[in-house]
């Protein structure tokens, strides 16, 4: 196998437009390509972070809301990686964002924060 990298997240809402404000208002992703799959009456958004694909948001009329929080079997959250974390959480907090205390993890030392992205999907701060 010749693996390079994760190419990019797919992540699933039931409320498509709330999640495509979200991720590109509050969290600044950029849009790549909008498309609506009328066969499946679904949006695919492709996103971006500093134009680099990261995300695919897709809307789907039927959806199972998420078991627990984060504890769940499969993808447990998304961390992004920022330079100021108390910048970042500060901006989400003025955004009316619902944000956790910052963190120390104490294998890195380094500090993170946890808050939810309109779909309940954990989403999570690392600085780096």
């Amino acid at each position: 196998m010749d693996i390079k990298s994760i190419h990019h997240v797919a992540i699933l809402t039931d409320n498509y437009e709330q999640s495509k404000l979200f991720y590109t208002e509050i969290l600044g992703f950029e849009v790549i390509k909008e498309t609506f799959r009328k066969e499946r009456n679904s949006f695919k958004l492709d996103l971006s972070i500093n134009g680099v694909y990261q995300i695919e948001l897709f809307s789907f009329p039927e959806t199972k809301p998420r078991a627990s929080f984060p504890e769940q079997k499969g993808l447990r959250h998304l961390a992004f990686g920022v330079t100021n974390i108390e910048k970042a959480r500060e901006e989400l907090i003025f955004k009316s964002i619902d944000v956790e205390a910052i963190r120390i993890d104490e294998i890195t030392n380094k500090k993170f924060c946890f808050f939810k992205d309109p779909n309940n999907q954990p989403l999570e701060f690392y600085e780096i």
